[in-house]
């Protein structure tokens, strides 16, 4: 079975739980031919490795099935985390918290790469250590704010998102520097 644990396959080919094994097998070539490494203007090896593996186990009956009984299980088991859990009242201070260290992962890597500035929601997913369905309002709130951007799965902080997190930042300093000039 697949390494790695919380991805969900279905996601990275972008297919229905329920596609017909003709249309895994369609998509998975279109992704292979995009993003194979022999590709120079759109390959990448770490994307190519996961569609493959996502493939090699959607597209044989027996690990697929196998897959899905696990895959509906870890479903079950976050949704519950999300019903049940500390989080699951409006937490306002905590998603403020979210949304800046999203603008934080995202603003790291436009520095260090700037060639190459966007990250993929599973990715933010282990930075984060929080499940999918936890920050979907968090990406959807920056999009919508015009903080970030999504294209071609992956995200990007915008001019206005890393203003947003400098000015957050500037505060966050001149209330510790009142606090500490007040004890």
């Amino acid at each position: 079975m697949p390494s790695s644990g919380d991805v969900d396959f279905y996601e990275v080919l972008q297919v229905s739980d329920t596609a017909e094994p003709e249309t895994i097998n369609r998509v998975y070539r279109i992704f292979a031919q995009r993003y194979h490494p022999d590709n120079k203007e759109t390959g990448n090896e770490s994307r190519f490795r996961e569609i493959t593996e996502a493939y090699q186990v959607l597209s044989n009956p027996e690990k697929r099935a196998q897959y899905d009984a696990t895959n509906q299980t870890r479903k079950k088991e976050r949704w519950r985390v999300v019903a049940a859990g500390p989080e699951s009242e409006n937490n306002f201070e905590l998603e403020q918290v979210v949304r800046l260290t999203v603008l934080e992962a995202l603003y790291t890597q436009r520095r260090v790469d700037p060639v190459n500035p966007g990250i993929y929601l599973r990715e933010l997913e282990k930075m984060l250590g929080r499940p999918r369905e936890h920050l979907e309002f968090t990406i959807w709130f920056l999009v919508q704010k015009r903080l970030i951007n999504t294209d071609d799965a992956r995200m990007y902080l915008t001019a206005d998102g890393a203003e947003y997190l400098e000015d957050a930042y500037s505060k966050n300093l001149q209330r510790k520097r009142l606090q500490s000039h007040n004890d």
